[in-house]
């Protein structure tokens, strides 16, 4: 077996436990969200990436669940599955971060939360202790979580992913539409979503509290 096959049935199984995993959350409504693991060796200009294909219920297992992608976000082996339509904002942040993995997802609080900070571009998070979830281990720390419009056309969106790119902030929310969470593999990437999506939530409790004072 070559080492890029036993790479591939590796992604997959590591997508195959995620996606059963967030599904169960909730997390895919109506099939959307897309979820994608890096296979073999990185180069910013020439890489391979495991995704989601479009349109797939993500609550059952298939085995049309996932396919191979190039750099371009074009599939690499004869398939008749289509990639997820936001594969080139998935390729734009591994030529960017290096990343490993890439979780999308789209729930209640990260969508209000968007709408809520969108003037500002950026969610702010004051000090709350699942910050450190990031690796930012500064006493009270303070980070802002970057927002991006939410275009039709992806390839739009993806011309801003280099702007928006914040080094130690492991996330890109799109306006009323879900958060771009990554890491080194897919462990990582499930612990920074789920620290995002506790954070939105916390963010936005803590609006209407004060709010309601």
């Amino acid at each position: 077996m070559s080492i890029l096959l036993e790479e591939k049935q590796r992604a997959f199984a590591d997508l195959r436990e995620i996606k059963a995993n967030l599904a169960a959350r909730g997390w895919f409504p109506a099939t959307s969200g897309n979820l994608s693991v890096r296979v073999g060796g990185f180069e910013p200009d020439a890489f391979t990436f495991a995704i989601t294909s479009s349109g797939r219920d993500k609550s059952v297992q298939t085995p049309e669940d996932f396919l191979l992608v190039n750099e371009k976000g074009q599939p690499t082996e004869a398939t008749s599955l289509k990639p997820s339509a936001e594969t080139l904002i998935h390729s734009e942040i591994y030529r960017l971060t290096g990343a490993g993995a890439i979780f999308h997802v789209h729930t209640i609080f990260n969508n209000l939360i968007s709408e809520l900070y969108w003037e500002r571009k950026s969610i702010p998070v004051d000090g709350v202790e699942l910050i450190k979830a990031f690796n930012i281990w500064d006493e009270e720390a303070q980070v802002e979580i970057p927002i991006l419009p939410n275009y039709a056309e992806i390839p739009r969106i993806a011309e801003l992913v280099e702007g928006a790119i914040v080094p130690r902030i492991p996330g890109i929310v799109l306006r009323k539409h879900g958060i771009y969470a990554w890491g080194a593999n897919a462990f990582e990437a499930k612990r920074h979503l789920e620290a995002f999506e506790f954070l939105f939530e916390y963010v936005y409790r803590s609006h209407l509290l004060h709010k309601g004072v």
